[in-house]
């Protein structure tokens, strides 16, 4: 049976470190709806133009891809903050509130690890098509570092977000999981 989990958004109390960062994943989340919204218009107008006036589209197809690969991308951050990932708390609710808070401590850490790991490479491949002036094989040939930016600065702010995710657990501005004890 599926539910709602009790876990709350993130909580940042009076930590001016923790309080920038909230502020920069909801900036992030506006910015990644707005690439959606952006998206959602492309695509009317592309409909338009190819229903309507019977025209061709160049461009917009790609555009609304790249678009809504970097909003998933950019909006991470948001995501995690609000804790809206898919989330299995059955496991921490039934541990005691000494083990959820170690398993809090770990999990964080090994996301922090995996998450950096995909920032190395996420921009190493970025840096290769910055470098090597990649462009896409299409008729209106973007240059690929523009939309492959969205790759290293999503798990840049993802990872932060991570980072102050564990560091308000730590200082006991949060509770592991977002969870209350029970």
């Amino acid at each position: 049976m599926a539910g709602q989990s009790s876990a709350a958004a993130a909580q940042t109390g009076n930590n001016p470190f923790l309080r920038i960062i909230a502020g920069i994943s909801t900036l992030a989340g506006w910015c990644s709806a707005g690439m959606i919204v952006a998206a959602v218009g492309i695509t009317c107008q592309m409909i338009f133009i190819r229903f309507v006036l019977n025209g061709s589209t160049v461009w917009q197809t790609e555009a609304v891809i790249y678009l809504m690969v970097a909003a998933t991308l950019i909006g991470l951050p948001y995501v995690q903050k609000l804790r809206g990932h898919v989330n299995v708390d059955l496991f921490p609710l039934a541990l005691p509130p000494r083990a959820r808070y170690v398993l809090c401590i770990i999990t964080l850490s090994v996301s922090i690890l995996i998450v950096g790991v995909m920032l190395f490479y996420g921009f190493e491949y970025w840096h290769f098509a910055w470098d090597r002036g990649w462009r896409s094989d299409t008729v209106w040939g973007v240059r690929l570092w523009i939309p492959y930016l969205a790759i290293p600065v999503g798990f840049a702010l993802l990872m932060l977000q991570l980072v102050a995710d564990l560091v308000a657990v730590i200082i006991k501005v949060d509770k592991p999981f977002g969870l209350e004890n029970v």
